[in-house]
């Protein structure tokens, strides 16, 4: 087939799969499939030095992942399950990233011998550009915006017939991230809650569908001037919202996916709002208590819960997901 036909097929097929929503099945073929390639979550109990409330909270340490967060579950699914239907090609995989999804993406294409292109955004933290170097990646600028990122990507991809992954529009993604929820599920038996920072959804998706299949309740925490998920709730579609945030880096998506909201609607899913002033203060205070150097948008989480925007009941059991540390610490003062 010639390579522009091939690359036709695969965004075809991609763009097709997009728009598939994951079930728990996917997430435990995720599960099976990337076995051996990633590190099992560490949990580790809050105390009331940390957490002043009621419940019986724990943290989800995934940003002690390969690559620093949780994206490495959905990459490596992403990855291996196109070398296993052939569908890797040689010239590798793109994608369009903030950062953390490049950093993935780049270490899962390694694992399978591929190679990875990845344009960011010109606001891509300097930390996160220096790890997609060290993976050997090719970057490229993509412009002011992760969607004139994503839009080079697409051009990129359909002139070089490298495979178009995702930072999280991608059911392979998203399961692979909802491994997260069962591993965690199967050391804290009677799991009530569990608290997710959201972005453009690929996390919020595989917790949902893991956590739907446990019957664990599921808040997503988002900053109030990144509310993809929050406006679409409202709305009852996904629509665009403005991005303005410390943590929009990470969780700076303009539209949740759809797979989000259909995963929400499955389940017991509750939407709450932070101010970046108590995502700073959340990121303080895990490295003032636990000393855990995170980013931005892998405190939002526990902002949810430290600012009282969720509310636990007394006795309730409670996994806050910590899911990434691709930062640059400077700005965390020991107190």
């Amino acid at each position: 087939m010639p390579r522009a036909a091939a690359a036709r097929s695969r965004q075809s097929d991609r763009t097709k799969r997009a728009h598939v929503h994951p079930n728990h099945a996917d997430v435990t073929a995720a599960a099976e499939r990337i076995s051996g390639y990633i590190r099992p979550v560490v949990l580790a109990r809050a105390d009331s030095d940390t957490v002043p409330v009621a419940g019986d909270v724990w943290f989800a340490l995934e940003h002690m992942q390969h690559t620093g967060s949780f994206k490495a579950r959905g990459a490596a699914n992403f990855v291996l399950a196109q070398q296993e239907r052939g569908r890797l090609p040689k010239v590798g995989i793109t994608l369009a990233s903030g950062g953390n999804a490049g950093v993935a993406g780049a270490w899962a294409a390694r694992l399978a011998g591929s190679t990875a292109t990845v344009f960011l955004p010109d606001a891509t933290p300097a930390v996160k550009l220096a790890r997609l170097q060290a993976l050997g990646a090719q970057v490229l600028c993509g412009g002011a915006r992760y969607a004139d990122a994503a839009a080079e990507c697409e051009r990129y991809a359909a002139a070089s017939g490298a495979l178009r992954s995702h930072a999280y529009d991608d059911p392979y993604i998203a399961a692979g991230a909802g491994t997260l929820l069962d591993e965690i599920a199967a050391q804290l038996p009677e799991l009530d809650t569990v608290l997710v920072a959201v972005g453009g959804g690929g996390l919020l998706t595989g917790i949902t569908v893991s956590a739907n299949h446990h019957g664990i309740r599921v808040v997503a925490v988002e900053p109030e001037n990144c509310r993809a998920f929050n406006a679409a709730l409202a709305a009852g579609a996904p629509v665009d919202v403005d991005v303005d945030s410390i943590a929009a880096d990470s969780l700076g998506a303009r539209r949740i996916t759809p797979m989000a909201l259909t995963a929400a609607a499955e389940g017991d899913v509750r939407s709450v709002l932070v101010t970046d002033k108590q995502i700073s203060a959340a990121r303080q205070t895990l490295w003032d208590c636990r000393r855990l150097a995170v980013e931005h948008g892998a405190a939002t989480a526990f902002a949810g819960l430290l600012s009282g925007a969720y509310v636990p009941a007394p006795g309730e059991r409670v996994a806050v997901i910590v899911c990434g540390a691709n930062t640059d610490p400077i700005d965390l003062v020991a107190r």
